[in-house]
């Protein structure tokens, strides 16, 4: 495969100082720009019949990503922060190349405002050693035409998503860092969050842009005609925080929006994988509501891809089979601890690593629960059950029941799916706080099945109020603030500094 050539330390002469946080992000945002504007006018010359881009263009940076750079060389020890993340394992230069720095802005100015107040640190703009692939640029434009070109002519001239260079060895804890050269900053560079980008848009049907810091998945799809309906009430009220509604089928619902239900229902947003609807608020500080459908491996793919966008928190509120007599169909099960027999993460996190609770989004969950069933003291008890869930890969898993029965029993389990440990396993290894609630919808062990008209009733009855308590749930996350969420226990003790 051919490499960048962009050669280290050949544009280490871009590097300018920046006085603080938001004059470096401004300068990363110019500096993007010109990169972005350079390969688009290349690949423009050269579909034209002009000349491809020469080997000193490209040595001098052209099409390369910006780099962010901070130096932090105290004269004593590094002296400790309690906090979870803003703050330095040692000293020492830490760098990364940045995508689409405008996306990233408030989080990059914030990551940089917490390390400034901490220490005395020299922050660094220039060019990296990693280039812009081509097709993230003829993606965004849509102005190109490829008819008369083959992909594999591009390659040879231009930059190209080289998944060589392209891994989660970092956040996998696998990464050997060069002694000489600068750690991360982050645990996603820019080609990694390019990449991921790409796939957020291709599978959920929306652009990246509008995926808010909230994150609710869902395994029904009459979770999001709920939604929907809930979304539509809230960007029409004046008195609303909410501005618009992206939906799957790249469609965008404000105010304004003459007849919206009919203008989503017939978006093809049937043609995504993953229907996702963003309920837009300033600041990214709404919610995003992505149905991931039945697996684990729908869950993992969605989870590596959104986790770029360094979501405040993600929550899985699915239905789930309950495991106890005493359940009920409508009960409510927060998952306090996972049994993890959905194997896709095995080879990145062992299924010996224990997947702690997030106390914060627990009581959260609870709190919200509570406030919409309207459930107090043993009432809340009864309904509210807090235990262990197994998730599977394999639906059919009653099918070994005689075999699978000893670990249910040995794990105290209460409940099954398929995606909720995949969800919480991966926003601990991304570092996305996460949580689960999950509702009662059959009992298989028990002889309570899902039949269509049992099915149908208990929808209608349960739907509604359990997508309450996600919301309520994000709103009591919202009021407490996001210093609370990003826990500690989500940490290693060599993390980059950025969260």
């Amino acid at each position: 495969m051919q490499p960048s050539l962009v050669a280290a330390g050949e544009v280490a002469g871009t590097f300018e100082t920046a006085p603080d946080a938001k004059a470096a992000v401004d300068r990363l945002c110019t500096l993007y720009a010109a990169s972005i504007g350079s390969l688009r006018e290349a690949l423009k010359t050269y579909l034209e019949g002009g000349p491809p881009p020469s080997q000193a263009e490209r040595r001098s940076g052209a099409f390369a990503y910006p780099e962010l750079r901070i130096t932090y060389l105290p004269e004593g020890p590094v002296p400790p922060v309690s906090r979870a993340f803003g703050k330095f394992s040692e000293s020492g230069v830490y760098a990364q190349s940045i995508t689409n720095p405008e996306l990233f802005r408030a989080y990059l100015t914030d990551q940089i405002e917490l390390l400034a107040g901490e220490y005395e640190i020299t922050i660094e703009t220039g060019l990296s050693t990693q280039e812009i692939p081509f097709p993230y640029v003829l993606d965004a434009g849509g102005e190109f035409s490829l008819d008369e070109v083959r992909p594999a002519e591009l390659v040879r001239h231009f930059p190209y998503a080289d998944l060589s260079r392209i891994d989660d060895a970092l956040p996998n804890g696998e990464r050997v860092l060069d002694a000489g050269g600068p750690r991360p900053l982050s645990l996603f560079d820019a080609l990694r969050t390019d990449y991921s980008l790409q796939r957020v848009r291709h599978y959920t049907g929306t652009p990246y842009e509008d995926v808010q810091q909230f994150i609710l998945f869902t395994n029904y799809h009459r979770y999001m005609d709920a939604f929907v309906e809930w979304a539509i009430g809230q960007v029409q009220s004046p008195d609303s925080e909410y501005e618009a509604l992206s939906a799957a089928g790249f469609v965008r619902i404000d105010a304004t929006t003459q007849n919206p239900h009919k203008v989503i229902e017939e978006a093809p947003w049937r043609r995504f994988q993953m229907p996702s609807y963003h309920l837009v608020a300033p600041n990214g500080r709404g919610i995003s509501l992505v149905n991931i459908g039945v697996g684990p491996s729908n869950a993992k793919t969605a989870t590596d891809h959104l986790a770029v966008l360094r979501p405040e928190c993600w929550l899985m509120i699915g239905h789930c089979g309950g495991l106890r007599h005493s359940q009920r169909l409508g009960d409510y099960v927060l998952a306090h601890a996972y049994l993890r027999y959905d194997s896709v993460l095995d080879r990145v996190l062992p299924r010996e690593i224990p997947i702690p609770p997030i106390a914060e989004i627990q009581i959260a969950l609870a709190e919200a629960v509570a406030n919409v069933s309207g459930d107090k003291g043993q009432a809340l008890k009864r309904r509210l059950r807090t235990g262990t869930v197994v998730t599977y890969d394999d639906r059919n898993w009653e099918l070994r029941y005689a075999q699978e029965a000893r670990r249910i029993n040995q794990s105290r389990s209460i409940a099954v799916d398929m995606e909720s440990a995949t969800i919480a396993a991966n926003g601990f290894r991304l570092r996305v706080p996460y949580g689960t609630l999950l509702c009662v919808s059959d009992k298989p062990l028990h002889g309570e099945l899902k039949l269509p008209g049992a099915a149908n009733v208990f929808y209608q009855r349960s739907v509604s109020e359990h997508l309450r308590a996600g919301i309520e749930t994000v709103e009591i996350l919202k009021r407490e603030g996001s210093a609370a969420l990003h826990s500690r226990k989500l940490r290693s003790f060599d993390e980059p500094p950025f969260r």
